[in-house]
């Protein structure tokens, strides 16, 4: 048996399609334009790739961008006096501050500083409060995502076993909450979980979010069991040889061992082009939420959780 491969480009594209169609909705109704802000301090290459695909994204389905780079050297109080800045914008609807931040600066200190109607983004301890409560809330983009494929691939998650592997804020405990919302049978595992081989076999839902290379293996998976690797971890990669340099070529894998669980599961996300589009697709799906919010408006379907 092999796994159906959940598509993550493919859906994203078309969650970006849906985005569009909201967008010009609302700038042909109501004259509106969704904005969303992004803030990147210093210089780290990885968030430069990332920031540079939301603001591209963003304007390719019609809202505002706006970018804000600031020097490492830049002071917590100038951040914090640029966010005050973003909350009190009308044309703003959501606030992104990228992660990480430099050594010198309180990252809860700057989320919490965000206005948690624009915190697109979910981080903020007030949006972390009313989605554990199930109220509701803007939801982290990665989670949020993860719930959206798995929706799709399996309609009604009432009543599954679902098992998170990662404990992190950021994707593990969210997800937790969310899959609740979906009235499944909920444990967090981590790296000291006792028999986590055992537990992850009894999950009929795996989400593989703890950021270890290939930890996952196929036996420890439920046969028929669908899963969701969150995973991105570059590993050496000796059989694609040396770079000009001399150093060793490297590859893209999650957390779950993916030749040997695609034998097992149902359905599993690959890595890359799973999970990762998602994320700013979902990205751009909350700011619209957030603007029809902000507005008064009734929320787009099928934007959010």
């Amino acid at each position: 048996m092999s796994a159906t491969l959940l598509d993550g480009k493919a859906f994203a594209a078309t969650l970006r399609s849906k985005v569009s169609e909201h967008v010009s909705g609302l700038k042909e109704t109501h004259g509106i334009t969704p904005g969303l802000a992004v803030v990147l301090v210093g210089e780290d290459p990885a968030s430069e790739v990332y920031v540079r695909n939301k603001a591209r994204q963003t304007v390719e389905t019609g809202m505002q961008s706006f970018e804000h780079r600031l020097p490492a050297e830049t002071s917590e109080a100038d951040l914090l006096a640029l966010i005050d800045q973003l909350n009190n914008d009308p044309a703003v609807h959501g606030i992104l501050v990228q992660l990480p931040l430099p050594g010198h600066m309180n990252a809860d200190l700057v989320i919490n500083a965000i206005e948690p109607a624009k915190d697109v983004d979910g981080f903020h301890i007030s949006n972390v409060g009313l989605l554990g409560t199930g109220q509701k809330a803007m939801v982290p983009c990665t989670p949020l995502g993860c719930l959206m494929l798995l929706r799709d691939h399996l309609g009604s998650l009432s009543g599954l076993n679902a098992v998170v592997v990662g404990r992190s804020n950021i994707v593990g405990k969210p997800m937790a909450q969310l899959l609740l919302g979906d009235s499944c049978t909920v444990t967090i595992a981590h790296s000291r979980t006792k028999g986590i081989e055992a537990l992850c076999r009894s999950a009929d839902i795996l989400v593989a979010a703890v950021g270890r290379p290939e930890m996952i293996k196929g036996d420890w998976i439920k046969s028929g069991a669908t899963v969701i690797d969150v995973g991105i971890n570059r590993i050496d990669a000796p059989e694609k040889g040396l770079r000009e340099d001399g150093t060793v070529k490297t590859r893209l894998v999650g957390d779950v061992d993916f030749d040997s669980a695609v034998q097992i599961a149902a359905a599993i996300t690959p890595v890359p082009g799973g999970v990762g589009p998602m994320t700013i697709a979902c990205l751009l799906a909350n700011t619209v939420t957030a603007c029809c919010r902000a507005n008064g408006l009734p929320e787009p379907q099928g934007l959010t959780a």
